[in-house]
């Protein structure tokens, strides 16, 4: 079932937000060669608890951890571990933060060190991609929009996009109706409507788009050992166009 959001639920999924924005903040000065995704993990486990919020995630369908952590060639739902970055690895932490009831779902693809240059364009492709999403989470629109937007700029690009994961509605749970693929034809599947709420999340990767599942039955990682980028947001459809509830640059 698709819910529309009241005014006071979008105003507790923007508080999430607000936190979630302020601990990507936090990890984005921490991502440097030598720290590991389990430190990470044990920081936003204390940055939450401290705000009174907690990792949505942890527990959920038994996830054990308060971030996904992806490395490299892994597209998403990686586990944290006490492996070390290096110097031009790219990470990708994904989390979700429930703050009295309100969610807000971001991922944010951190470059560790000095990447090379494929590397930077994918991150750079992947989080323009997602922006290019965003524009048609309007009113009206269908979500055949997102994906036509999202899988034309990307493959223009030289890079493919992941199939086998997509964005969601969000709240009162983690995932909601309606999936929100980043690939499709436009002015094809569901029309959004004021009040939706639902996250836009492309994994763009460098190789095949295709995915292959690690024996912890969590972890997606390319077929082909190339790199996979992911940013995402959380996303209001209102009459005035999309809100981000957790966009990092509202300054």
């Amino acid at each position: 079932m698709i819910t529309r959001k009241s005014k006071r639920e979008i105003e507790q999924m923007q508080a999430a937000g607000d936190v979630l924005v302020a601990c990507h903040k936090a990890i984005a000065g921490m991502i440097k060669p030598g720290v590991t995704t389990m430190e990470i993990n044990n920081f936003v486990e204390e940055f939450l608890a401290e705000r009174g919020a907690t990792p949505e995630q942890k527990g959920y369908n038994g996830y054990p951890y308060a971030i996904c952590a992806s490395i490299n060639d892994e597209i998403c739902h990686g586990f944290p571990r006490e492996e070390q970055l290096k110097d031009g690895d790219i990470v990708t932490i994904d989390m979700v933060v429930n703050l009295n009831g309100g969610l807000a779902d971001s991922a944010w693809t951190y470059a560790v060190g000095e990447v090379d240059g494929v590397g930077k364009r994918l991150m750079e492709v992947t989080k323009s991609a997602l922006y290019k999403g965003i524009e048609q989470a309007q009113v009206g629109k269908r979500i055949g929009d997102i994906g036509h937007a999202i899988q034309t700029y990307a493959e223009a690009e030289g890079f493919s996009v992941v199939r086998d994961f997509t964005g969601h509605g969000i709240g009162p749970t983690i995932h909601e109706d309606p999936h929100i693929p980043h690939f499709g034809l436009p002015n094809k599947g569901l029309r959004l409507k004021e009040g939706m709420v639902i996250t836009i999340e492309p994994m763009i990767n460098e190789g095949s788009w295709e995915s292959q599942m690690d024996e912890n039955n969590w972890t997606a990682r390319t077929i082909d050992k190339g790199r996979s980028a992911q940013y995402e947001h959380t996303i209001v459809i209102t009459k005035n166009g999309p809100l981000l509830t957790t966009d990092q640059d509202k300054e």
